[in-house]
């Protein structure tokens, strides 16, 4: 995402001023205190939307940012929840009497209708996602119970949905006409499947987590695509479904297991054969690396693909 904002370019005496306002008109009413001085601060912010949710991807030196009691009931926007997505170095999230240290790849969520206070005294590495409450239609309980709680690595939608909305909050091009369309609901049901999955609430998770299931068992393909064992029947017991549910799931999406399995192995060959280090390895080793057992299968599958042969696309790159 681009900056909009980068005080660099603004003068000392008004940065706290425009940085203020920047945050208050695009994400929500707040107070913030700088660390450094005016003439030491560094703020570069991007903004986002992808249909109803904003997105504010900040780098910054240290700050401290409060929602206070009053202006979490005097503000007239819908009541809202946010999804904090720790990029580098660690923060702290405080709300309903509840804190966390987030450390990278973790995240946490928060409301708008309760004060809460947010910590950066490492400076500010972060995705800032602003999701209608109502969007999201889960309880005023759930939703306190599963705030101000560092989501890791540990879950594993956790772990994907900190995959996604990085992508998401990082790509402009997922902002902008029937791309965004096509990734709202998905976001919505993605962010209430963690929740709901962490409340464990299981007649709730339910709907959430099959509708997210399809991202999980592409981001499972993805992760695992270098074992030579990946199968339907590996995939979908790590899913803890059927065979046939797996190949279900993954139609509606419009998704061939073997062909998807099959090029996405081919395009981590190619990737590493063109790389600097794609002489290091035979052919063969490569294709061993990423599940092509056979050498003959994986030249003839490679070639068919990218019409010439794996050597031929090597020496292309790293000429004698």
């Amino acid at each position: 995402m681009s900056p909009v904002l980068d005080t660099a370019f603004v003068p000392p005496g008004d940065r706290e001023e425009v940085v203020r306002h920047a945050v208050w008109e695009s994400v929500v009413a707040v107070d913030i205190d700088h660390g450094p001085p005016a003439e030491d601060m560094s703020v570069r912010i991007g903004l986002g939307a992808v249909g109803p949710l904003r997105i504010c991807s900040a780098r910054a030196t240290a700050v401290t940012i409060h929602r206070t009691a009053r202006q979490a009931r005097g503000d007239d926007e819908e009541p809202a929840v946010f999804l904090g997505l720790q990029v580098s170095g660690t923060s702290l999230v405080a709300q309903n009497g509840r804190e966390c240290v987030l450390r990278p790849g973790e995240c946490a969520v928060y409301e708008s209708i309760a004060p809460y206070t947010l910590l950066f005294d490492e400076g500010v590495d972060h995705h800032f996602l602003r999701f209608p409450r109502s969007a999201l239609a889960l309880p005023d309980r759930l939703l306190r119970d599963t705030g101000a709680l560092a989501l890791g690595p540990g879950d594993p939608v956790a772990r994907l949905a900190f995959d996604y909305f990085s992508r998401l909050a990082a790509d402009d091009a997922l902002h902008q006409g029937a791309r965004a369309d096509a990734v709202v609901e998905p976001s919505i049901e993605l962010l209430r499947a963690v929740l709901t999955s962490r409340h464990g609430d299981a007649t709730r998770a339910r709907g959430p987590l099959e509708a997210t299931l399809g991202l999980r068992i592409t981001r499972y393909i993805r992760e695992h695509l270098a074992d030579p064992d990946l199968s339907a029947a590996t995939i979908a017991a790590a899913h803890d479904i059927s065979v046939r549910h797996l190949y279900a799931v993954l139609s509606r999406s419009g998704i061939s297991l073997g062909d998807h399995v099959r090029a996405r192995r081919l395009a981590e060959c190619r990737r590493e054969l063109a790389g600097p280090h794609g002489r290091l390895r035979t052919i063969a080793a490569t294709g061993r690396r990423w599940g092509f057992v056979d050498a003959t299968h994986f030249s003839k599958v490679f070639k068919r693909a990218y019409g010439m042969s794996p050597r031929t696309w090597r020496d292309l790159h790293h000429p004698r």
